[in-house]
């Protein structure tokens, strides 16, 4: 039976230090107490790049332009239920600073030390790339 096909954008937030900002799923939601990189699920007719406009604004309340999300990678994984697909986007630029509207924590995490905080198993392959980008 084939499976559901969700699709996913995410993004790796990286501060003027190199520093990759990684936030803490609250503990009630499906994977809580993981930590991912923010970013939400594409709604119809939405581009990944307009989907992490809206989910950055939404969750961490700040406003990223498309034009400083940069295509980096993506994530494809088989859970149980669905299949997920996830574009990772790089962005160094964006206005505000990040606030935990929809998550339990947030941290700036070196890149060399984001194996040490659990993630979801579609993005722990992400960070090796991630480390050597950075």
């Amino acid at each position: 039976m084939p499976q559901k096909v969700v699709l996913v954008a995410a993004c790796a937030l990286v501060d003027p230090d190199g520093r990759v900002l990684i936030a803490q799923r609250p503990a009630g939601d499906r994977m809580g107490g993981l930590w991912e990189f923010p970013g939400g699920k594409m709604e119809p007719g939405e581009t990944p790049e307009q989907t992490l406009i809206r989910e950055l604004r939404e969750e961490l309340g700040i406003t990223v332009k498309e034009a400083c999300l940069a295509p980096f990678t993506f994530a494809s994984h088989s859970y149980a239920d669905f299949h997920l697909l996830m574009p990772l986007y790089v962005c160094r630029r964006w206005e505000g600073v990040p606030q935990t509207l929809e998550h339990s924590a947030l941290k700036w995490v070196r890149p060399k030390d984001l194996t040490n905080y659990p993630m979801p198993p579609a993005d722990a392959p992400l960070v090796p790339m991630l480390r050597d980008l950075l």
